[in-house]
């Protein structure tokens, strides 16, 4: 059996390796060519899986080690009985901490006291942002929840606000599937007459999809003198992005909100367990049994420390967005195609990253409620 994977899905050997014999190509540039004689399709995001790829290929299965699947054209698939699978939630905790760190530099740079004081409008409320949301009231944030699909599905108009009322919050953070068609279209749903409401005080966050928002009226809010704080992680035309709107956000990374190496590798075991099934062979392996040391292990705090500093500390500890920010901005130089190519190399090579639960959290006399937010973040305490 041939398995041709995308060579940035980790761990292939180790799961798939006695499965079938691999092809590791580049998902950006996978052609028609490279899947022709394969069994087995595994993929991430950057690659369109669809008629142009597979027609006439012998492909019986194809995974996606993503939550997204709007790459894959589910239908033309399932008209062909090629088995499909994708990977919801593997990374839900990743793009939750990545909110976190950008919220905890947000704070400190408007001077905040207490990060809790900001209400959070979070827009998209599937694995991501539920798991968002979980962690914010934990915390102590007054958080508003949108989601006209699960509204209108589950009837509960108490649970879920509009649009509108998400975006009065001080941040808007946006977590939806892109979705072109239908009466809750995703598809450049952020657009001139919406961004004109945001104020200069407020933070907007697009950790979901790059088309939600409309890319050129965004250029044009953040030149007036009233423009909201912008973090973009996604973009339109990924990887040829636009350099000019990489210059006027506040926070620009390439697309790795989800870039942990925890949610990375639950993206593997995921896809792994669903072809396991397929293929009638049993389940043997974990994500838990292949995650290396971490290269920080264990920070501890006093009774001296402020809660706030604390938290800030081992957040950042842990990551610390304005690190992809900066290597973001300085692949911008160049023509359209090295800037391309570099905002590809920067995810393909991008540094192991773990997650809030690979760091043991030593408190020595702290307060009950330092104890309540890091277990709320997810760090593991020792008391």
């Amino acid at each position: 059996m041939l398995i041709v994977a995308d060579e940035n899905i980790p761990l292939l050997e180790s799961f798939f390796g006695d499965i079938g014999d691999i092809r590791r190509v580049s998902g950006r540039t996978m052609t028609a060519a490279d899947v022709q004689d394969a069994d087995v399709l595994l993929v991430r995001s950057v690659t369109r899986v669809g008629p142009e790829l597979l027609e006439g290929s012998r492909v019986r299965f194809v995974g996606t080690a993503t939550i997204g699947t709007d790459h894959v054209d589910q239908a033309w698939l399932a008209e062909r009985g090629i088995r499909f699978a994708a990977a919801p939630g593997c990374n839900a905790n990743s793009v939750a901490e990545f909110v976190l760190s950008v919220l905890s530099v947000h704070a400190e740079v408007r001077a905040l006291s207490d990060w809790t004081a900001m209400s959070v409008g979070i827009v998209g409320v599937g694995n991501v942002g539920g798991e968002l949301a979980r962690k914010l009231e934990r915390l102590g944030f007054e958080v508003k929840l949108c989601d006209p699909p699960r509204a209108e599905a589950e009837g509960d108009e108490e649970q879920f606000v509009s649009l509108e009322e998400a975006m009065e919050c001080d941040v808007v953070t946006l977590h939806t599937p892109l979705t072109r068609d239908g009466k809750h279209a995703t598809f450049r749903m952020l657009d001139a007459a919406r961004l004109d409401r945001l104020r200069a005080d407020q933070l907007l966050i697009n950790a979901g999809r790059g088309e939600v928002i409309d890319a050129r009226a965004l250029h044009e809010r953040l030149g007036q003198a009233n423009a909201p704080r912008v973090a973009l992680d996604v973009w339109e035309r990924e990887p040829r992005i636009d350099p000019e709107l990489v210059e006027r956000v506040w926070l620009a990374t390439p697309h790795i909100g989800g870039y942990s190496l925890e949610g990375k590798v639950q993206g593997t075991e995921m896809v792994y367990r669903a072809l396991s099934h397929y293929l009638g062979l049993p389940v043997r392996k974990k994500a838990g049994q292949f995650l290396p040391e971490p290269a920080l292990s264990k920070v501890s705090f006093t009774s001296a420390a402020d809660e706030q500093d604390a938290l800030r500390i081992a957040l950042r500890a842990c990551y610390d967005p304005r690190a992809d920010d900066a290597r973001l901005r300085a692949a911008m130089g160049g023509s359209a195609d090295e800037r391309a190519a570099a905002f590809d190399r920067l995810r393909r090579d991008y540094p192991v990253r773990r997650e809030c639960s690979s760091l043991k959290v030593q408190l020595k006399g702290t307060s009950k409620s330092l104890q309540d937010s890091f277990r709320a973040i997810g760090f593991k305490l020792k008391i």
